[in-house]
């Protein structure tokens, strides 16, 4: 249990150190997919599967649709298609593919040894129970968030359509 939680954790780091000194925003959104699944298998670990699919649902799946889409969104043209093609090359995934292929092999022994950990004993919380502290006790920290979400999809949203609305009056002029 310690080596398998010392090696997912090893690997939470790793990926993201990656995301930190990545350039490519596209290399470092890989990265942290694999950083935000070891968090999960750690979640999984210590007897909180609820929140262990919450960080892959939310986490590593709909922020990181969302991250996607604002990058696309800000995207300057044609001239970077090549470029983005270029940065999706199959040597790109080589780093997280490994890494999320040790996750999964971590994963599975975790789920076929039938126990997450014989030294603790765990408080099984329900999602009714996190669902009731998130909008009772927590529902401003929830509203602010999402505003923060929102607020930020829109401002990307408007630098996008600022530069087209720009560059499409000069292409109008000439």
């Amino acid at each position: 249990m310690n080596l398998i939680f010392y090696l997912t954790a090893a690997i939470a780091v790793a990926s993201t150190t990656m995301v930190i000194f990545h350039k490519n925003a596209v290399h470092a959104l890989l990265y942290l997919v694999t950083s935000l699944l070891a968090v999960a298998v750690i979640f999984y670990q210590f007897g909180a599967p609820l929140a262990a699919a919450l960080e892959v649902i939310i986490y590593a799946g709909a922020i990181m649709v969302l991250i996607i889409f604002v990058i696309m969104m800000l995207n300057q043209g044609d001239s970077t298609v090549a470029q983005e093609q270029a940065w999706l090359q199959p040597r790109t995934w080589i780093g997280p593919a490994l890494l999320s292929a040790l996750l999964l092999a971590q994963l599975i022994i975790l789920v076929s040894n039938g126990q997450i950990s014989s030294s603790q004993t765990y408080h099984y919380i329900g999602p009714k129970q996190v669902g009731i502290a998130l909008f009772s006790h927590y529902v401003l920290a929830v509203e602010l968030a999402s505003m923060l979400l929102l607020a930020g999809l829109v401002g990307a949203f408007h630098l996008a359509r600022r530069r087209n609305i720009d560059s499409e009056g000069s292409n109008n002029a000439n």
